[in-house]
């Protein structure tokens, strides 16, 4: 079975319009990305939690729908256009795309990941390179956190090199889980995981009972009122900023804080919010991410 994917440029007003109504027409999926791509007029297009960005759509939009093999892609390009009362049909391409086991695909994609010393994060579809190293098993899904971004990259090796037996931990917008089950396994007791998303916490369960670990995962609401040797938080600047008087609480004195999410042009103002409390440094710096870390004083 063939797909065929229709391929239409658009400027930026039209092209979440466009999108709805391909959605209501029937396409299987629909993608928009910079037609400017790779180009000199490539545009940056993100924000952070909580912000909007100051543009929803690039100036040069390019909109990719995926069509079943039944639809004609010049009728739906003319109804879309219908519906959004464009004078004539955009211009379009189209390209056929092969059906496939897109399970298989998609799980070809993920490796095992070396991080640190003796850490590997392993899909469950892989065997462990080394049995003998500190073994993750995580599988790419909704909550964020596999190891491949520099900034859980940086939180992890913090980790290792940071946790001692016994010492208790706090990971803050835990994700996928991965920072809290690391803990775990480098002999942290107790362990929390705290996230905002109740999807992610739930994710975060089931991978930790995949890993053979016990911890305690909640929502903010959950948060023991106790203080930790070890917090770590890996999230974004902004919201980092807004947290720092509530972190900075959940540190024991004499305990120590991590930070990431951080890009490097941030660290000074992440730092500067966090100074009252406890004195920040760049711990690390990959791939134009930070870490930041400092002790609480005593």
């Amino acid at each position: 079975m063939t797909y065929r994917e229709l391929i239409v440029e658009l400027d930026r007003a039209q092209a979440e319009a466009f999108s709805d109504a391909l959605l209501a027409l029937g396409a299987l999926s629909v993608s928009v990305e910079d037609a400017d791509a790779d180009t000199p007029d490539e545009q940056p297009l993100f924000g952070e939690p909580g912000l909007t960005p100051k543009r929803t759509a690039w100036q040069r939009s390019r909109v990719i729908a995926l069509l079943a093999p039944e639809h004609d892609p010049g009728v739906v390009a003319a109804a879309a256009g219908n519906a959004l009362g464009l004078a004539a049909v955009p211009p379009f391409e189209t390209r056929d795309v092969a059906d496939q086991d897109w399970v298989r695909l998609t799980q070809s994609q993920f490796e095992p990941i070396a991080i640190g010393k003796r850490i590997w994060v392993v899909p469950s579809w892989h065997a462990a390179p080394d049995p003998d190293a500190l073994v993750l098993e995580l599988d790419p899904g909704l909550a964020f956190g596999t190891g491949s971004h520099p900034t859980t990259r940086l939180c992890m090796e913090w980790l290792e090199e940071s946790v001692e037996q016994g010492r208790s931990v706090l990971d803050y917008g835990c994700g996928s889980g991965i920072l809290a089950i690391l803990a775990k396994k480098c002999g942290a007791e107790p362990v929390f995981g705290i996230d905002i998303d109740p999807q992610a916490v739930e994710s975060a369960r089931k991978n930790s009972a995949r890993n053979g670990v016990e911890l305690t995962y909640g929502l903010p609401d959950a948060c023991p009122p106790i203080e930790f040797d070890i917090v770590v938080a890996n999230i974004l600047s902004n919201p980092l900023k807004l947290m720092a008087s509530m972190l900075s609480s959940q540190v024991k004195p004499g305990g120590r804080l991590a930070l990431s999410g951080v890009l490097a042009r941030q660290a000074d103002e992440v730092a500067a919010a966090y100074a009252p409390w406890i004195a920040l440094r760049v711990w690390r710096e990959l791939d134009g991410w930070v870490c930041l870390t400092g002790t609480k004083p005593a």
